[in-house]
């Protein structure tokens, strides 16, 4: 199976960038073929420029190359994993803006012109995983909705269609977490991802 794993944190030496490597551990490890887009590392720009806006509605709503990079990972994978740390209870810019940029109308979804509804444009994706790590505990994330969570497995799903599988792996008060809580929640991560 083709995974799309994207990272969106900007310190190499973040938890995050070890839960990623520990993800693609797990899936290489299963036999898929994985391939690993670290947002800040390749300098995706998060912002949708005034351009891109105008040519969003239109027949050509890609004007970025690294765009299109993006757009051709997401239409050739089974499963997409993403790995990020949830800051201000949502999703980092960089990941929303990928969601933007890539997510446009005949990729994430499209418009049925008989019936003049949206339809799932990511049909070919089986599997979505979340894994994210909170400053705040469980209880907190809850009661704020965790909207990062929200937008990948309700929304993003809808543009999968109803059949994609999810699976979140949230680590809660990371801030206040023991070194043998990481590395627990790090051999999880590989190991769940050994089973997707």
């Amino acid at each position: 199976m083709r995974v799309g794993v994207i990272l969106a944190h900007p310190n190499p030496d973040s938890f995050a960038h070890e839960l990623a490597r520990r993800a693609v551990a797990g899936l290489t490890g299963a036999g898929h073929d994985v391939e690993l887009v670290d947002l800040s590392a390749i300098g995706f720009r998060a912002a949708m420029s005034p351009e891109e806006r105008t040519a969003y509605h239109g027949d050509q709503p890609v004007l970025d190359a690294q765009v299109q990079t993006q757009i051709d990972l997401v239409r050739s994978a089974e499963a997409l994993v993403f790995v990020y740390p949830t800051w201000w209870s949502g999703l980092p810019a960089i990941l929303k803006g990928w969601l933007e940029r890539v997510m446009v109308p005949g990729v994430g979804f499209r418009f049925d012109e008989r019936s003049g509804k949206i339809r799932p444009g990511l049909t070919n994706i089986r599997h979505l995983v979340g894994i994210s790590t909170y400053g705040s505990p469980k209880w907190y994330v809850r009661a704020i909705n965790d909207n990062g969570r929200r937008t990948l497995m309700r929304a993003l799903r809808i543009s999968c269609g109803v059949r994609a599988s999810r699976r979140w792996l949230g680590f809660y008060a990371i801030d206040s977490a023991s070194d043998d809580e990481r590395r627990e929640f790090a051999a999880r991560v590989e190991r769940e991802m050994s089973e997707l």
